[in-house]
């Protein structure tokens, strides 16, 4: 066994945050330190109100499982950083890229990743990108604020609804096809994953349906999803490609399209993937050969070797 795979001895798992998505945090948080306890870990669970939280002294490594806002913007990479606390996932500057759609667009541009054509509007503008559009807040997690545009009646109450999270908006070309995703660990792209939502589209109710039971969400997974093998192979690549596009190392989950006719193109990466039971990292992890306890330890010894190659 590498030094890297023996999991620290105290670890603090960080959940909850500030943000939108709390609910799915603290889900995705009791699963993690359940797992680590079964490493034979001492966890220390902290839920995270602001930037003022506590950590006991003696902690070797924060598992951070705070999703969205704070916790995948590189705020909370920060703190940890000026505290002098390792902690899982990546770096400040990559979280930051990754979490802001836009920083996110331009670096996939640079790199030749194919996404859907885009544009960026003030809050107040109309886009000139013509109908059926997508309308996104650049900075904000899973889906919030996000809103597909078919006619040109519901464009303004869209704009609306998506400036209440910021003043600046992604607006992107509608592409119609098959919503996949692929979890990236290290260098190895996990088998691709099909969502097949029961209603509209990949939203925060299909994602997380146990938050929210009389909604009716839900989604239907795939996994592997039924793509022929060099189609597959094509998607992971892009995939890969996307993750290290942003400067990602450690791990990440990417979000693809896939048209009936035409490329596979990309839309976001996530750096702090749920873990709950109805998120789709685990389930690709498991699809690998990957357990869920296994999983934390391998993101645990991908960050470790981020860390110390940070060092050198």
């Amino acid at each position: 066994m590498k030094k890297d795979d023996v999991p620290p001895r105290k670890i603090a798992v960080l959940m909850g945050g500030p943000g939108s998505e709390r609910d799915v945090s603290l889900a995705t948080g009791q699963g993690v330190s359940q797992a680590l306890r079964s490493l034979g870990v001492e966890v220390v669970e902290v839920d995270v109100r602001d930037e003022n939280f506590e950590l006991p002294h003696d902690v070797d490594l924060a598992f951070l499982t705070i999703h969205g806002t704070f916790g995948e913007d590189g705020q909370l990479q920060k703190i940890l950083e000026d505290r002098g606390v390792a902690y899982t996932g990546d770096g400040i500057e990559e979280s930051r890229i990754a979490f802001d759609k836009i920083l996110s667009k331009e670096k996939f541009r640079e790199n030749n990743v194919t996404t859907p054509y885009w544009q960026v509007v003030k809050s107040g503008q109309h886009p000139t990108i013509p109908l059926p559009i997508v309308v996104k807040p650049p900075r904000q997690g899973s889906t919030v604020g996000v809103v597909i545009v078919k006619n040109e009646h519901e464009l303004s109450s869209a704009l609306v609804e998506a400036a209440k999270y910021d003043g600046e908006l992604l607006i992107e070309k509608f592409v119609p096809g098959r919503e996949l995703t692929i979890g990236i660990l290290g260098d190895q792209a996990l088998p691709i994953l099909e969502i097949i939502p029961k209603g509209g589209f990949y939203d925060f109710t299909n994602k997380y349906p146990f938050l929210n039971p009389q909604a009716g969400g839900g989604a239907e997974h795939v996994c592997p999803a039924k793509i022929d093998h060099d189609k597959t192979k094509e998607i992971q690549d892009l995939a890969l490609k996307a993750h290290r596009a942003i400067g990602l190392q450690v791990y990440s989950r990417v979000d693809v399209l896939l048209p009936e006719n035409g490329a596979a193109t990309v839309l976001e990466v996530n750096t702090i993937p749920g873990m709950t039971e109805a998120s789709l990292l685990p389930e690709a992890a498991a699809a690998a050969g990957i357990n869920y306890v296994d999983l934390c330890a391998r993101i645990i010894a991908l960050s470790r070797a981020r860390t110390e190659g940070a060092r050198r």
